[in-house]
């Protein structure tokens, strides 16, 4: 199957944001009011073909992003995408986020979809197992970004992980270059993807 026919979770963009009225630019924390507001909204979530919905700003792609911690030193994974992979728009640029498009599980609520999602993708990429995963994935808040082609049809559902990562490595070597570093040197990367520049005062 095309990647473009995958069946991905979506969401209206006039009732995510009520009609703009819970609109935002960056990233806000899991407290804030507009999150609570916007989460809300995730039930209503439909089930489209991902290549309908790439060039269709009326729906909001729900991607999760999960942040990876070192549970011991506190140390940031960070990662460049090569040419080989996942998104062209973001190629060559540094990430701390790790994750993708969500699809349906059937029998679960959809935060919890959103979590299996989550650490699938962990699985797939770095290796942490999606029961190690599960245990330490922590909703911490939501990014948006309309300023950018990418950033128009996605809304990013962020995680925190904190990992061993000696445990942490990359499964497809092809198109990922991961990187961990301390939360100072983390802030110093100047090559990064918008929804991880986003992250900087959190690292």
């Amino acid at each position: 199957m095309s990647k473009w026919d995958e069946q991905i979770l979506v969401v209206n963009r006039k009732e995510l944001f009520n009609n703009e009225e819970n609109h935002f630019y960056g990233f806000i924390e899991k407290n804030d009011e507009k999150t609570k507001k916007i989460i809300d909204t995730f039930e209503l979530y439909e089930v489209k073909r991902r290549g309908d919905m790439e060039e269709d700003p009326s729906y909001k792609q729900l991607i999760g992003y999960v942040l990876l911690k070192d549970s011991n030193t506190n140390d940031v994974l960070v990662y460049k995408r090569l040419v080989g992979g996942g998104e062209a728009r973001l190629h060559g640029k540094a990430s701390v986020g790790i994750g993708g498009h969500m699809n349906e599980v059937e029998g679960k609520t959809i935060f919890e979809m959103l979590k299996i999602n989550a650490a699938r993708e962990l699985n797939e990429e770095v290796g942490v197992s999606e029961e190690e995963a599960l245990n330490n994935l922590h909703f911490i808040g939501l990014i948006n970004d309309d300023k950018t082609e990418v950033g128009q049809v996605h809304v990013g559902v962020i995680y925190e992980c904190k990992v061993d990562k000696t445990k942490v490595e990359v499964k497809e070597d092809d198109t990922l270059v991961i990187k961990w570093m301390s939360a100072e040197e983390a802030k110093s990367e100047e090559n990064y993807e918008t929804w991880s520049e986003f992250l900087k005062p959190i690292f």
